[in-house]
C-alpha cells in the first residue's frame, strides 16, 4: 500500500483497505514520498487496518523489482532508515506498527541469502523486537528471525502462482500473476485449511500453517480479489484479524 510517488499513483488503497486487516505500507524507497506514507497511514487508521513497514531496495525506477548487490552494513542501514520513516509517521498519528514485510527483490533475496536476512533481523531487534516479520516458513529469513527470538507470520500469496520448491514464478513468465478471483478464492482457502498449494506444474506445495495472506495493490483486480477473499473467508468460517492478535 502506499506505493504511489507524488503524482503517480499505483493501485486504489481505498478501494482495498476496507476488506484487509494488515497493510504493507512502502517506506520511500522503492515507492512512496512522505504525504504518500501519511495518508495511507491515515487511511488504515480509519478502517482500523495495523501498519507494517515494506522497504525495499533503493530502486524507484524499477519499483524495486530488480536485484541490487548490498554489504550487510548497507541493507541494515536501509532497513532501519525506512522503517524509521515509518515509525515517525506512526506516532503522529498514534498507531504502533506491527510488522516488517520487506518488498519485492529484497524479499525474494532475503528467503535464500542468509546475510541480508540477518541483516534485516538485527535491524529489527535494534529498533522495535515486538515487530513481527512476515515470511514464508521454510525462509531464510523465517528461520534467521525465529532463532533471533523474533515473531514470524507465515505468508501465503494469494495472487502469485507458485513453483514446486514453493518460490514464486518470475513475474516475467506469463501466468506468473494470477487475476481471476474465483481461482484466487479456491487456492487461498485450500492453502489456509490444508496448508497446500497447486504449484504451476500440478504438484501440492506444502505450506503449513498459513498466517498471512497477501494480495498485491498494484494487481490490476486487487480490490476485487479482497473483496471476494474476504467474503469467502467468512463463508468458510475462517475468522480474519490483525496478525499481533493472535502470533505469540
Amino acid at each position: 500500500m502506499g506505493e504511489g510517488y507524488g503524482h503517480f499513483t499505483v493501485g486504489n488503497d481505498a478501494e482495498i483497505m476496507p476488506y484487509i486487516t494488515s497493510a504493507n505500507v512502502a517506506c520511500g524507497f522503492h515507492a512512496g514520498e512522505p504525504l504518500t506514507i501519511a495518508q495511507t497511514i491515515a487511511l488504515a487508521k480509519k478502517h482500523g487496518v495495523a501498519v507494517g513497514a515494506h522497504p525495499g531496495y533503493p530502486d524507484l525506477m524499477g519499483f524495486g523489482r530488480r536485484e541490487m548487490k548490498l554489504t550487510y552494513e548497507e541493507a541494515k542501514s536501509y532497513i532501519i532508515y525506512q522503517i524509521g520513516a515509518l515509525q515517525g509517521f506512526a506516532k503522529i498519528f498514534d498507531i504502533t506498527l506491527q510488522h516488517v514485510k520487506p518488498h519485492g527483490a529484497m524479499y525474494n533475496t532475503a528467503l535464500k541469502d542468509v546475510e541480508l536476512a540477518r541483516a534485516i533481523t538485527e535491524a529489527v531487534l535494534e529498533l522495535d523486537p515486538r515487530l513481527i516479520i512476515f515470511a514464508p516458513p521454510k525462509s531464510a529469513l523465517a528461520k534467521t528471525a525465529t532463532y533471533a527470538g523474533l515473531r514470524v507470520a507465515h505468508e501465503f500469496f494469494a495472487d502469485r502462482a507458485y513453483n514446486s520448491d514453493g518460490s514464486l514464478v518470475s513475474r516475467k513468465v506469463a501466468g506468473a500473476v494470477i487475476e481471476e478471483p474465483k481461482k484466487v478464492v479456491e487456492r487461498t482457502v485450500k492453502a489456509v485449511k490444508e496448508g497446500v498449494v497447486e504449484s504451476v506444474n500440478g504438484e501440492l506445495v506444502e505450506l503449513g500453517t498459513v498466517h498471512t495472506i497477501c494480495i498485491h495493490g498494484d494487481t490490476p483486480s486487487a480490490s476485487k480479489l479482497a473483496q471476494a477473499l474476504r467474503e469467502s473467508l467468512a463463508r468458510s468460517n475462517i475468522e480474519v484479524k490483525p496478525v499481533s492478535q493472535f502470533i505469540q
